[in-house]
């Protein structure tokens, strides 16, 4: 028998999984873990990995502010991307992710490859590229790879998978001295550059710093970040995240118009994103800006305008541990939302709406007394609620009967970010 193996059997690991998961989950993640090494063995034969883990993030406040170089509020989850690893000799890295076919990607040349874009090979070689440019080593090892993190779902099931792969190289090769923050920027890089889509940097912080955090990207090289003194487990509330089944495939160029025509607006005053643009200059130059650029950019300048503020007043609220204050302020940001940054359903297909049908029967369900947005990226996917604990079982079993068996998430706040296990 495997020693790792053994060890999951004999309890051993108990203690390093209670870390990540819930309690009730142990029994669960100790076979989830188990099959992962099984994989691992039936894909690269001997060895003796070791476990490494990065979570999806949930994003509680600061939506699409974060390539503007805005503020966020975000924390880890208890769902993760997992990987059984071990170094190996030459120059390439194979990775088995369940469900997908073998990744093998010959580290030897760092250049992005364009028929990589929007494969998983073009992150771990992004990955790779962002490790040596920075001055860590890099090396060739065979990962068996399983994640919780539905794709799709808005929870960062990339930024996951991402930070994993700098978890690795992270503890396999550098004596894990690259730090949390380091990381993340490696993974949006990596992302941007060589998977081709232009996120922010909210979803890979929130993934390897994790916890509940506020994170200013005033200065995206040098983020502030500071973690959120708040006691989620006793404010009498769950967090539910509901998939709509809706997925975030094929929307890449919504995305992007988000965070092009913030940028349009930007330029109208010689800038090259929204935060160095004053809002009182914004406002008293409406004229000149609307000869320039798009009623919807101007529309989505204002919500990123005022959804900076908002994440000071989430913060704000958490710290003094007023949580009604802080629902009314997750209501106001999902309205805006919807209403001007209009990232709640996609103009591709107006009559296909399960985000907005989503929202719209949690304010049904939670009206005076819960919370509600559009989580993540939006257009597809995930909505967020902050759900009255007397509420829950209603609340899931009403989303369910509509999203289906499962659709309903109740997560836990995880306090570590990308680790080995």
């Amino acid at each position: 028998m495997n020693d790792l193996c053994a060890k999951l059997l004999d309890n051993d690991m108990d203690k390093a999984l209670l870390r990540l998961y819930p309690h009730h989950q142990l029994a669960a993640q100790k076979e989830r873990y188990s099959s992962i090494l099984d994989s691992f063995h039936k894909e690269f034969g001997e060895g003796t990995p070791a476990f490494f883990s990065a979570p999806g993030r949930t994003e509680v406040g600061g939506n699409h502010t974060d390539h503007n170089h805005g503020r966020v509020l975000a924390a880890g989850i208890n769902l993760d991307a997992v990987a059984a690893a071990v170094p190996r000799e030459g120059t390439v890295i194979r990775e088995k992710s369940a469900g997908h076919a073998l990744n093998v990607v010959d580290i030897a040349s760092l250049a992005p490859v364009p028929q990589e874009i929007g494969h998983s090979s073009a992150l771990i070689r992004g990955v790779c590229a962002g490790f040596v440019q920075r001055g860590y080593t890099i090396g060739a090892f065979d990962a068996a790879v399983c994640s919780d993190v539905l794709s799709g779902s808005g929870l960062s099931s990339s930024a996951a998978y991402e930070v994993l792969i700098g978890t690795v190289l992270n503890y396999l090769y550098n004596d894990g001295k690259v730090s949390a923050v380091e990381i993340a920027q490696i993974a949006q890089f990596a992302e941007n550059v060589y998977f081709g889509k232009p996120c922010g940097l909210m979803d890979q912080m929130a993934s390897s710093v994790s916890g509940f955090v506020t994170i200013d990207f005033a200065d995206p090289s040098e983020p502030v970040i500071e973690k959120v003194d708040f006691d989620f487990a006793a404010c009498g509330h769950s967090l539910c995240i509901v998939n709509t089944g809706g997925s975030h495939n094929d929307l890449t160029d919504d995305y992007a118009a988000v965070r092009g025509e913030m940028e349009t607006v930007a330029a109208v005053f010689g800038k090259k994103v929204l935060r160095d643009v004053e809002p009182e200059e914004f406002y008293a130059s409406l004229a000149q800006v609307r000869s320039q650029v798009s009623d919807r950019a101007i529309i989505r300048a204002m919500h990123f305008f005022n959804e900076n503020l908002r994440v000071e007043k989430e913060v704000d609220a958490l710290t003094k541990g007023d949580f009604e204050a802080f629902k009314q302020t997750v209501i106001d940001s999902g309205y805006s939302s919807y209403m001007y940054n209009q990232n709640v359903f996609t103009t591709k297909q107006p009559t296909d709406q399960p985000v907005s049908l989503a929202l719209a029967l949690s304010a049904e369900i939670l009206k005076g007394k819960g919370a509600w947005r559009v989580h993540g990226g939006g257009f597809a996917g995930t909505i967020q609620a902050f759900v009255p604990d007397e509420l829950l079982e209603t609340y899931k079993s009403q989303m369910e009967a509509v999203f289906g068996e499962g659709s309903c998430m109740v997560l836990q706040i995880r306090p570590y970010g990308g680790v080995r296990v």
